[in-house]
């Protein structure tokens, strides 16, 4: 027989009938007893689909002993409108026989019993099981049976089993449970998502109690899952009685997961089995999407705002979402080049969400006269804005877009996946000191990196740590992903003479240069300079198409300070020459699952010319060759800093020469993501490394 759907179950309105079977039918019934108790357990094949007990109560039934002790039992109307049919005969040439546990299959031979079930004319092709009678009474006339009492185990086509208890005319009394909802179907989570908690009822339905001892998890991802509360356990239920348990999903990784619930008992099969399952996918919540860089605010020109520097202790508000390539929902923060120029006195900028209070935290220090940049990370506010505030003097400030977090899921449908941020051992690309002399104004250069095939073709962005050394005149660098138009933005503005770094997120292209060599495809970058200057390139990061294993999604929130060696916050007093300092951040900040900070880093005033460098404590890590920050005596000036944390959430800052004061402010913080994870760190994180890197002629612009 062609097995096909049944439709015990298959509408929503069957499947709420049966989890609320009318009262009289779950009270005890009094002998005789004809009844048909089905527990499809997690055995989705079956024709029946969902479990009950059918009785006088809740259908009609309909009873055929035939002449050769076979039985055949119709149920119509049950809940649902549904039909169920049931066969069963003792073995050829045979009688029941009380007592005794019988083979079954489809069909009745001379050592197996037919035990074949179905449901609204659909049924299985071939079937086996077990029939264990307790009761079977004969017409010594006709030979047909007068009453029958048996539990059975039915496995349809090899897909599980169902099982249960066939009573018609007997006086054997029964044991039976319903259990609802079951399967239990947690629907469709995002992967990250908060666990999910289900209830399921257990109801005794028979006419004896029914004991239960253990509830466990089991089949294909009981990982998955969780049993929050039993109230089932060692529990002996009478007759209409009931107890719960209640079981959590967790999704970790996309696709379809399924468990069974398993709570075993003192009935004829030991146990009841509850499905459950849920269906997770890859949300985009935390994934980084670049942009080329595109000017938002401009004071000088009065873009994106009024054409007038910013007061002292003023603020702009400035609408970011639906603006530069960001989206105009969904956004949970962005990234921005903010840059400083003509202030008229010393002071610092604060980048906060809009219509939150200002925080305690800087974006970027500066001196007055000074021209420079910083990069900053910034929780998309109220509106969709982020609020600019100047704490002294009048200052123009240039701000431009280079990307964006997600917020929520309703980007996925316009813009895809995201990245994933994966930190890198630092590592030297570019130092112009080191080749063809200082890079010229009006002319820019190609760089390449080369990394691993299973990474290399996923890069979309790079992190870079990008420096300009002695430039001839003030000026800037654009760091872009290249092409025949360099953009009107700005990724380090510099002065005369300094040393100035900042971090920016570059959008990648292929690299398809002849000089590219072996690396031909490999992804590149472009870096712009308006006056001659060295240039220093670090990689400290790469950002993939949200595919790689082990990529790190980020959180934003409000920037808060965690450091300030001036009033001993963190770090007890300024950093010596040469010293070290290790910084805890506060449990307020982290989480069990945080990786990396993203912080911004301010040197205060140190006494002399001085590298900050930042590396994660706790691991016996050696300090790193590569600086974070570069300020020069008495200079207060800051970077971002994307900082691995050690375990103990903490991390070490050194001072190379002279003493300064530091402090710290995070505005975000990186997790792994669990649906790319590979395996459990343990000991040191394993930083991905670099396969090559090069750079291409110098190109008049």
């Amino acid at each position: 027989m062609r097995k096909i759907r049944a439709l015990l179950g298959v509408t929503i309105a069957g499947a709420c009938a049966l989890a609320g079977l009318p009262g009289v039918a779950l009270a005890a019934p009094t002998a005789p007893y004809t009844v048909v108790t089905v527990d499809v357990g997690d055995a989705p094949g079956h024709p029946v689909k969902n479990s009950g007990v059918f009785d006088a109560g809740n259908s009609t039934i309909e009873v055929v002993p035939e002449t050769d002790g076979s039985l055949s039992m119709y149920l119509r109307n049950l809940p649902g409108g549904s039909w169920l049919y049931v066969w069963t005969g003792a073995p050829t040439g045979q009688t029941w026989t009380a007592g005794q546990t019988y083979q079954t299959a489809r069909f009745a031979d001379a050592t197996r019993a037919k035990l074949d079930v179905a449901a609204d004319h659909t049924g299985c092709a071939s079937s086996s099981g077990t029939m264990t009678v307790s009761e079977a009474g004969y017409d010594p006339d006709t030979k047909a049976l007068t009453s029958f009492a048996a539990s059975y185990v039915f496995d349809c086509d090899g897909t599980g089993t169902m099982n249960g208890d066939i009573r018609w005319n007997s006086g054997v009394e029964y044991a039976a449970v319903v259990s609802t909802p079951a399967p239990v179907d947690f629907g469709r989570l995002e992967v990250e998502s908060a666990t999910q908690t289900r209830t399921v009822t257990y109801r005794s339905a028979g006419t004896l109690p029914v004991t239960f001892t253990s509830a466990t998890l089991a089949g294909a991802q009981p990982g998955s899952f969780g049993i929050v509360v039993d109230d089932c356990s060692g529990r002996t239920l009478q007759p209409g009685g009931s107890c719960t348990v209640t079981v959590s999903a967790t999704p970790t990784r996309a696709g379809d997961v399924a468990a069974t619930l398993v709570l075993t008992d003192d009935s004829a099969y030991g146990k009841r089995l509850v499905p459950v399952k849920f269906s997770a996918f890859d949300g985009v919540v935390g994934t980084y999407y670049p942009v080329g860089p595109s000017r938002l605010m401009d004071t000088r020109s009065g873009l994106g705002t009024a054409k007038a520097k910013i007061g002292p202790d003023r603020k702009v508000d400035l609408q970011v979402t639906g603006r530069g390539g960001v989206p105009s929902s969904g956004v949970g923060s962005v990234v921005l080049n903010v840059t400083v120029a003509n202030p008229t006195s010393a002071s610092f900028l604060t980048a906060y969400p809009a219509g939150e209070a200002r925080p305690t935290a800087s974006s970027i220090n500066f001196p007055a006269k000074w021209l420079g940049s910083n990069n900053v990370t910034v929780k998309i506010g109220s509106g969709g804005k982020v609020s600019i505030y100047n704490r002294a003097g009048y200052t123009d400030v240039v701000v431009d877009v280079v990307g964006w977090y997600a917020g929520t899921n309703v980007v996925a449908t316009s813009h895809g996946m995201g990245g994933q941020y994966h930190p890198f051992v630092p590592t030297r690309l570019i130092d112009t000191r080191q080749g063809d002399g200082a890079l010229p104004g009006g002319w820019s250069i190609t760089g390449w990196v080369n990394f691993n095939e299973s990474l290399r073709p996923r890069v979309r962005a790079f992190v870079l740590n990008i420096t300009a050394v002695s430039p001839k005149a003030s000026g800037f660098l654009t760091a872009w992903q290249g092409g025949p138009d360099v953009p009107v933005s700005s990724t380090v503005n510099y002065t005369a003479g300094k040393v100035v770094p900042n971090l920016a997120v570059v959008q990648s292209a292929p690299c398809y240069y002849d000089f590219c060599g072996d690396a031909w495809g490999a992804p590149s970058y472009e870096i712009y300079t308006s006056a001659t200057s060295h240039i220093v390139v670090d990689l400290v990061g790469v950002i993939d198409d949200g595919t790689v294993a082990d990529g790190l999604r980020f959180t934003p929130r409000s920037p808060v300070r965690i450091a300030d060696s001036r009033i001993n916050q963190g770090i007890s007093g300024a950093l010596p020459p040469n010293g070290i300092r290790e910084v805890t951040a506060p449990s307020s900040v982290v989480t069990d699952a945080t990786q990396v900070l993203a912080m911004n880093v301010t040197a205060v005033a140190p006494t002399n010319n001085t590298v900050i460098t930042v590396w994660p404590a706790g691991y016996g890590a050696s300090k790193p060759s590569a600086s974070n920050l570069n300020p020069a005596a008495g200079q207060t000036v800051s970077n971002a800093v994307m900082g691995i944390i050690g375990p103990q959430d903490s991390f070490n800052v050194h001072n190379h020469a002279g003493s300064t004061h530091l402090v710290a402010d995070v505005v975000g913080r990186f997790h792994r993501y669990s649906g790319t994870a590979s395996t459990t760190l343990t000991g040191v994180p394993a930083l991905p490394t670099v396969v090559g890197s090069g750079s291409g002629p110098a190109v008049r612009r």
